[in-house]
């Protein structure tokens, strides 16, 4: 008869539901629990379930928090960040602490009052208890403290002096911590207030920590308050910032240039110009260049995303001439022009005011003017009327030829006596000049969030940008002799002209020259024939066959080489990268990582304390998005992180490198990328996953690059042989078939 056998169960054991997290649960005094938390459940439920665990009544007055460093409390809106094997604490509510911590501080005891603060500092971090707290009416009890609480400390101060040190920069670093969470605005604050914070940037001058915290403190009231920027710029004077960039402490140097960016930024039009000056008085530049720039230790990104802010604002300042046309009625700027003639041809040769020698003198101009290169030889005034460059262009003329005389007369002599049409008019060049390199310095755009890009030449002389205009100017004129240039056809000739001196001076800014002189010897060695080389150099790396053969070639082995980028996006995804969260405090900001699970299916992200060196693992970690549920990718405008209002967000540069994903109905993870690189990276990986096509001009470089070097390889062995476009014709078929090969 048949024999019939059981099923045999299987070996193995079944996931656990999503829902269920296996966590660890202390309470202090007694062993943790394991336990399996139900996320369908109500957190209410769960805290009463472990509270009844360990016989504890009012479970109401109870939560959860994370064990480890954070300690943050555990709400309904974050408890999806509960990972299987995390360690939580049973502790008292959110509201119950800061209840005890409002009473706590206001001891009469010190050492109970300090250890209060401490506390304070550490749980303001948590935005569930900074609520509370604030609640609480908190901040003002932090203020009034600031204001008049220390006061009866103040006797005691030189006997208790650490103690009383450890106080106040506790209850700054609350309210710092309290007022980073946006829940309070920044008007809300006494001019007695913001008057005890300035105070304490003379007075703890010594205490680092205080000083520190006053600092961010200032620059937060300037960025997010108009109110406060104006009561701020009164208590305090660029001569009480500057001996804090004399220090050694790079990190309190980085607040002081923030506070002078801040007050910068915020300073209305007509007193911008003033607060340059003042720092102009005191020698700012020379003492960053001295005990910023040339110390004896590298410049971490945040020093140099601050000196990159200090110049863009410095450079700037031009942007109001760079937009005023010139009045040809205006009698003073006409004697600009009068005067760079003078320079030019000296005043020996003016006729004598005898009768008659108003027409004399009259062509006299016109034919000067025209051996200065102007386009209107009658009245140059209206060459200057075009906007950019404007007046700037007349001021930078003018720059050159009263501090390097010698230079802009022989250019000015030398064009004008030429006689083969080869001649560089000296006046439409400097206009163009002039505009290039405010485009190139972005003379008028607002800093970028995230740019680092400074560069220490400019911080070596202060009047940098007119240097720069005249270093450049004579490097055109010598250009221009070299592509043997005519001033016939101008434009024509201006077009070709300015790409390579533009080529030139971009290539030797990326050099990151420390000085304008080193800046001027990269120049020579980047000459019209050495730029040839380089563009000769790089078209052969990037050479391109037109033949059909090769074109072929590329057809078909360009979908390998897109799966090659297309894999290297995704394990680029895959190793994560770190983001900044941008806010108006910037350098307080948090990180956060993102990366893809290595199976592709899972994008994992989290806060940071600090910038990780490395990977940071998945498990650490704590929110996911599965790829299945995004939507969408959006870039610049399109993001919704974009179209915020703030004080730097609408800048071209932080638009071109912010993306967003959107997913489920509002859902949305937004992002700014450290750098173009990566923001290539991230879009091009992102929209793999979702199937569509990489689009960014990185994956076409790689492409164009990844294409010329397979076809090179593949045609190694038919060096010197020339490729027919052609195939070559089919032989006719043999008179028989009788013949045979012997392999033996």
């Amino acid at each position: 008869c048949p024999v019939v056998l059981a099923p045999r169960k299987s070996s193995i054991a079944m996931p656990p539901p999503a829902d269920i997290v296996k966590v660890a649960i202390e309470w202090p005094g007694a062993f943790p629990k394991l336990m399996e938390i139900d996320q369908k459940k109500p957190l209410s439920s769960i805290i009463k379930e472990v509270c009844d665990g360990w016989s504890l009544a009012n479970h109401d007055q109870f939560a959860l928090q994370h064990a480890d460093s954070s300690n943050f409390y555990i709400t309904e809106k974050n408890r999806n960040e509960i990972k299987n094997g995390a360690i939580l604490r049973l502790t008292t509510s959110p509201a119950q602490n800061a209840q005890q911590l409002h009473e706590r501080i206001q001891s009469s005891s010190m050492d109970a009052k300090l250890e209060a603060l401490k506390d304070l500092a550490n749980y303001s971090r948590d935005v569930t208890f900074a609520q509370e707290f604030i609640n609480l009416d908190g901040i003002s009890l932090l203020t009034q403290m600031v204001e008049s609480g220390t006061e009866r400390y103040q006797k005691l101060q030189k006997i208790m002096k650490p103690c009383f040190g450890d106080m106040l920069s506790f209850t700054l670093t609350a309210f710092v911590e309290l007022m980073d969470h946006g829940i309070v605005s920044w008007d809300t604050f006494s001019v007695a207030f913001i008057k005890k914070i300035a105070s304490y940037v003379n007075k703890f001058a010594s205490d680092i920590s205080i000083l520190q915290r006053s600092l961010a403190i200032l620059e937060s009231m300037v960025l997010n308050s108009h109110d406060l920027y104006q009561k701020v710029a009164q208590e305090i004077t660029i001569g009480q910032l500057i001996p804090h960039l004399q220090g050694t402490d790079q990190e309190i140097q980085t607040y002081t240039i923030a506070v002078i960016n801040a007050l910068f930024l915020k300073a209305p039009d007509d007193k911008r110009q003033e607060m340059a000056n003042i720092l102009a008085q005191k020698q700012l530049r020379s003492i960053i260049l001295t005990h910023v720039i040339r110390a004896q230790r590298a410049i971490n990104n945040e020093m140099a995303h601050q000196l990159y802010v200090l110049q863009v604002l410095t450079f700037n300042l031009l942007e109001d001439r760079m937009m005023t046309k010139m009045d040809p009625q205006d009698q003073a700027q006409r004697d600009i022009i009068f005067e760079l003639r003078r320079i030019a041809f000296d005043a020996e040769s003016e006729p004598n005011n005898s009768s008659g020698s108003i027409e004399k003198r009259k062509s006299m101009y016109t034919r000067d003017y025209k051996k200065l290169g102007f386009i209107n030889h009658v009245n140059p005034a209206m060459d200057f009327t075009q906007t950019p460059p404007g007046m700037l262009a007349l001021d930078n003329m003018l720059y050159f030829a009263k501090h390097h005389q010698d230079a802009y007369i022989r250019i000015v002599l030398e064009n004008s006596s030429r006689e083969d049409k080869h001649e560089c008019p000296f006046g439409r060049s400097s206009i163009e000049l002039t505009k290039m390199l405010c485009e190139i310095l972005k003379v008028g755009e607002l800093p970028s969030e995230t740019c680092n890009d400074f560069h220490p030449m400019f911080f070596t002389h202060d009047r940098s940008f007119e240097e720069f205009f005249c270093i450049c100017i004579q490097l055109l004129n010598k250009t221009w002799k070299e592509m043997r240039a005519t001033s016939e056809d101008f434009n024509k000739a201006r077009k070709r002209v300015m790409q390579v001196v533009k080529e030139q001076i971009m290539r030797a800014l990326t050099t990151k020259p420390s000085s304008l002189d080193q800046f001027k010897s990269k120049l020579q060695n980047l000459s019209y024939t050495e730029i040839l080389k380089i563009r000769q150099s790089e078209r052969m790396n990037q050479e391109d066959f037109q033949s059909r053969p090769i074109l072929e070639l590329k057809e078909k082995i360009q979908p390998e080489i897109l799966e090659l980028i297309k894999q290297q996006r995704l394990n680029r995804l895959v190793e994560g990268t770190c983001f900044r969260k941008l806010n108006s405090r910037r350098r307080q900001d948090k990180f956060w990582y993102c990366r893809l699970s290595p199976n592709h299916k899972v994008l994992h992200y989290g806060d940071l304390e600090e910038s990780p060196q490395g990977e940071v693992p998945h498990d650490s970690l704590q929110d996911k998005l599965p790829v299945a549920d995004i939507k969408a990718v959006v870039t610049g405008k399109d993001c919704p992180h974009m179209k915020e209002k703030g004080a730097l967000k609408q800048n071209k540069e932080v638009l071109e490198l912010a993306f967003s994903i959107l997913y489920d109905s509002s859902g949305q993870l937004n992002f700014i990328a450290p750098d173009k690189h990566e923001y290539c990276v991230w879009t091009d990986g992102l929209n793999a996953l979702l199937g569509k096509d990489m689009l960014s001009d990185l994956t076409r470089n790689d492409l164009d690059t990844l294409l010329s070097m397979e076809i090179k390889l593949r045609l190694l062995d038919l060096e010197n042989i020339q490729i027919p476009d052609a195939p070559p014709p089919i032989p006719k078929e043999p008179s028989n078939y009788d013949f045979v090969y012997d392999c033996n």
